[in-house]
């Protein structure tokens, strides 16, 4: 595939995971949050193992490769999707969408942390400028007692989404990424389907009432956003690099914010616009993007030379 066409690719995910965050903030509203998510990400899941079994890309995974993409479902299937599905239904659609742009930055915080990746000076500006921009949206009710918990609770779903990702990162040398993609999936719905029969006891019962077009809401959400999303991501990192892929993500936001206005009527105050800006330049310093994509310039510019 050409590169032009990924980045076309690239472009239709992210207009689709922009728009998942007002599609679950529907599902939330119609379902309980839990029970819910553990039948969308189940849906998902089997999606992706249909697209591999015809693939041939399934097999059996190692003892070492199932501890990681266990604990890697853990953080990036039960623990964001809990508390983004938990957070959507206190939060507006526009807030969510915004924090979860702090993605890449937070990524690239871990990786610090965790595989001592290089800290640069434009990188911790980033990261300053990304986490003040949170911080306008969060306390755009006035002070400390104007913090949403949902905000708080989205915040969490996308720290534990970053943590995940170095555990992927592991797991990923031997594993391919759409197939620990799949597995993940799988494990994670289960686990998140046990939390809800202990913390919705009428989860089930309540999801035979959904109509016909939250049920097309539904499996959008699992099949097109979380599913084919997912494994499109991940092949496209393999064929453009992490750096150029991510600078996509930051158009997530730009379109949770056009759904959230479009679909459900929400207003944008300057708070949130101001959060936007600052977000997006910060994970664009913060996650080392930009700066990967200058040397990587001037290194062709004088190869060229």
């Amino acid at each position: 595939m050409k590169k032009y066409h990924m980045y076309v690719l690239l472009f239709c995910v992210m207009v689709a995971w922009g728009f998942n965050v007002i599609a679950t903030k529907l599902l939330v509203a119609a379902f309980l949050p839990v029970t819910m998510t553990a039948f969308r990400i189940f849906t998902a899941g089997c999606s992706v193992f249909i697209v591999l079994f015809l693939m041939k890309k399934v097999r059996r995974l190692t003892r070492r490769e199932f501890l990681y993409v266990a604990f890697g479902a853990l953080l990036n299937v039960v623990g964001h999707h809990y508390f983004l599905s938990v957070g959507l239904s206190k939060t507006t659609a526009s807030n969510g969408g915004l924090i979860l742009g702090l993605g890449p930055l937070l990524t690239s915080i871990m990786a610090v942390i965790f595989l001592g990746s290089a800290m640069s000076v434009l990188r911790v500006i980033g990261i300053v400028l990304g986490l003040s921009g949170v911080s306008f949206i969060v306390l755009e009710g006035g002070g400390i007692a104007g913090v949403s918990f949902g905000d708080v609770d989205v915040f969490l779903a996308i720290l534990l989404q970053a943590a995940s990702f170095i555990l992927i990162k592991k797991a990923s040398e031997t594993l391919d990424p759409r197939l620990m993609t799949g597995y993940m999936l799988l494990i994670g719905s289960g686990f998140l389907f046990v939390l809800g029969l202990w913390m919705e006891p009428d989860g089930l019962a309540q999801m035979k009432h959904g109509s016909p077009g939250i049920w097309a809401v539904f499996f959008a959400s699992a099949v097109l956003a979380t599913a084919f999303g997912h494994m499109s991501y991940n092949y496209a990192i393999q064929a453009v690099g992490a750096a150029e892929a991510s600078i996509f993500l930051n158009l997530t936001p730009f379109f949770s914010l056009l759904g959230a206005v479009v679909f459900l009527g929400e207003k944008l105050v300057f708070a949130q616009v101001a959060g936007f800006v600052m977000i997006l330049g910060g994970v664009l310093l913060g996650s080392g993007s930009a700066e990967e994509l200058y040397l990587n310039r001037k290194r062709k510019m004088r190869a060229a030379g």
